[in-house]
């Protein structure tokens, strides 16, 4: 199982290009960022000058969305990273939350996530599509190699990334919430004629180490309140109906409303409503025994990746811990 860190583009910008250094050293396998352009920097300008300082890390957003960049433009920009740094990118994406909402607009339709995703990963990989009519190819892009993982929560997100995407993004480390989700991507997938085993799982959740419980669970609440804002659309369209599980439609019923200057961080006033169980099953807290509990219990339901939201007080901590006792556990 490959462990990845998962960071906000705060300024300044140089800072992450080290973080991204001592993960790489630590031997994390991807550095993942937000993007969400107005709220953080730009990412894929921190990306290049990561790629440059380093040699093995790869590197994505999680996640880009179809509406606040160009597809066409989105992929050149991965392959010209592929052709100055060998193939070291992968493409998180899904419908849009903060970036877009921001803006004022709202997430995109699953038919232009899933148009997105096969423009992105065609013109990626050095292939021709079609956009708007028109037959295109980045001609120079021919050795780039691009993988595009889609985040998905809902049933038909979840079968869109089935048929058409390379991997599954599930924001949250509950093995049973887990096991549901990459059971419906598989069955998506081979009634499309792929095969379930090749698409690619990752689990992203924080992660502190620690043995103050209650100090790791204020900060990582917020991230129940991040899931629990994805998950509110699904909810509201498809209510207690089984169609997602039980423990995501319960929990946000107190949710009242959503402040996207806190979002994703530490102390969000707005996520007082998330429960410490939900805390719990969410994200991966305490000593270190209990990750390596954690993560072998998602590597069983066939996970190849753990990324790790580095978004608290304990980052250097459980940066150390991952580096020097729990990737060394998992290979």
């Amino acid at each position: 199982m490959d462990i990845g860190v998962v960071m906000q583009n705060d300024p300044p910008a140089l800072a992450l290009v080290e973080w991204a250094k001592k993960a790489e050293a630590a031997g994390f396998s991807h550095f993942w960022t937000f993007d969400s352009h107005v709220l953080w920097q730009e990412p894929y300008v921190v990306y290049s000058a990561i790629l440059a300082a380093t040699e093995r890390i790869v590197v994505g957003p999680m996640v880009t969305n179809p509406g606040t960049r160009d597809w066409t433009v989105t992929a050149s920009t991965f392959a010209t990273l592929n052709e100055m740094y060998g193939n070291r990118t992968v493409c998180g994406i899904g419908r849009g939350d903060s970036a877009l909402r921001v803006l004022g607009l709202t997430p995109q339709t699953l038919g232009q996530l899933r148009e997105s995703v096969q423009v992105i990963k065609g013109l990626g990989n050095g292939a021709k599509v079609h956009v708007r009519g028109n037959e295109i190819q980045l001609a120079w892009a021919a050795a780039s190699r691009l993988e595009v993982w889609v985040a998905a929560y809902g049933p038909k997100a979840l079968a869109l990334t089935g048929e058409v995407g390379d991997g599954y993004i599930l924001q949250l480390a509950d093995p049973d919430i887990a096991e549901w989700m990459i059971t419906a991507v598989r069955a998506a997938a081979r009634k499309a004629g792929r095969d379930p085993e090749a698409i690619k799982f990752c689990v992203a959740a924080p992660a502190y180490v620690g043995d103050d419980l209650t100090h790791a669970r204020d900060q990582t609440r917020w991230f129940g309140g991040m899931v629990g804002n994805h998950v509110a659309d699904i909810v509201a369209r498809y209510g207690e109906s089984g169609a997602v599980p039980q423990a995501l439609t319960d929990y946000i019923k107190a949710r009242q409303s959503y402040d996207y200057a806190e979002h994703g961080r530490a102390g969000n006033s707005h996520t007082t409503f998330v429960p410490d169980e939900i805390v719990d099953r969410f994200c991966i807290l305490g000593p270190v025994a209990n990750h390596v509990k954690r993560l072998e219990e998602l590597k069983a339901l066939g996970v190849d990746q753990f990324a790790v939201y580095l978004q608290h007080d304990g980052k250097e901590e459980t940066l150390a811990a991952y580096g020097e006792q729990i990737i060394p556990a998992f290979g």
